[in-house]
């Protein structure tokens, strides 16, 4: 199965412009567009920003946030105009910020191999990102982590999607690393995201974020603080060097 026609940011994590029509405005000054390029916060990973552009004016999309329904609202520059309803649009993404967001996501996965613990929380920027784990203490040698991460980034392991139905998934329970964020239900399967292939597989675990092709995509990281935010709560912060 593929992700929800109108989600494109799911079709293609790459694709930086598309065009659309504008299909309602909220009362909050959100746009509602019936294709949708910018990826709305979830799952630790920010919103998407950009430009709208139209044959009379542009507008800024400052924030990309899930409506009630489940689909993407956009959150334009309270100052900039906003295109009418039945509107076509082209979507410009700002790419380099995305980039970034998809590297840390990804790089995150990993971490969360090389750490085996249940993951309580993460959060994402396109620079850095951290994740808190369950577990009683962190380890002392950082630099070991970090070498761990960085031979499994380097591995150049191929990063894929599949579907699995929720029935399925409740069956595996193991799949489910993030105790803080439970998959999206209700839609009959949920989209599973694996790292490595056949005997290569290091990973697999549902996600709706968007990540790179392959994990050499991410580059050189630098494992930062390595905290104590609780009694079984530790949090390691992961960074982006180039």
């Amino acid at each position: 199965m593929q992700t929800d026609s109108a989600a494109l940011y799911g079709q293609d994590a790459y694709l930086q412009e598309a065009q659309a029509r504008v299909i309602a405005h909220l009362p909050d000054g959100g746009l509602v567009l019936d294709r949708n390029l910018f990826y709305p916060t979830g799952g630790g990973q920010p919103g998407d920003t950009g430009r709208l552009g139209w044959a009379t004016g542009t507008c800024r999309v400052n924030n990309t946030v899930k409506g009630t329904a489940g689909g993407a609202v956009l959150i334009c520059a309270t100052d900039d105009p906003r295109p009418p309803i039945g509107t076509e649009v082209s979507q410009q993404l700002d790419w380099q910020r995305r980039y970034g967001h998809m590297r840390v996501h990804t790089a995150l996965h990993l971490l969360s191999v090389a750490v085996p613990f249940e993951v309580s929380g993460g959060a994402i920027t396109a620079s850095k990102g951290r994740l808190d784990f369950n577990m009683p203490e962190v380890s002392a040698d950082k630099q070991a982590l970090q070498d761990q991460l960085q031979e499994l980034i380097n591995r150049n392991l191929e990063v894929t999607e599949s579907w699995i139905s929720e029935a399925e998934l409740e069956a595996k329970p193991q799949l489910v690393k993030t105790m803080s964020v439970s998959p999206p239900r209700g839609a009959g399967l949920i989209r599973l995201v694996r790292i490595g292939s056949g005997a290569e597989q290091v990973d697999l675990q549902p996600c709706g974020g968007t990540h790179v092709k392959r994990s050499a995509e991410i580059g050189q990281i630098r494992i930062g603080k390595m905290e104590k935010k609780g009694k079984q709560n530790r949090r390691i912060y992961l960074h982006l060097v180039d």
